[in-house]
């Protein structure tokens, strides 16, 4: 909402997420975690929450109008920009025990923003 640009307008992305795990010490396979894991763990809550659904700021004027017509929206309570799902995403990876220090979310090839703690 409020932006500028073209962003201003309904649109969505076919964004590319990376999740960088850390550890001091590496399990018995000589592995920080199976990618395996990580991808069945975060891969299958990204499909389930954030695939072919609308992510719309909870004051978004358009909201009961898609709301009303049954479509798929996630209401969130800021914008949700790469910066705002790569947190997200971190925070979802964190709360699963994994030793997440970084996400990304790339919304085009060119186009990346990160989340990590310092």
């Amino acid at each position: 909402m409020n932006h500028p640009g073209k962003c201003k307008h309904l649109h969505g992305h076919s964004a590319r997420v990376a999740i960088t795990l850390e550890a001091d010490t590496l399990n018995e396979q000589g592995m920080v975690c199976d990618f395996s894991d990580i991808n069945q763990f975060a891969g299958k809550w990204i499909d389930n929450t954030l695939d072919h659904n609308m992510l719309l700021h909870k004051d978004d004027p358009i909201l009961p109008i898609l709301q009303e017509a049954g479509e798929r929206v996630m209401v969130v309570d800021e914008h949700p920009t790469a910066e705002f799902l790569a947190r997200m995403i971190f925070e979802y990876v964190s709360d699963g025990n994994f030793p997440v220090t970084k996400v990304s979310v790339w919304e085009t090839d060119s186009a990346t923003a990160s989340y990590s703690k310092l």
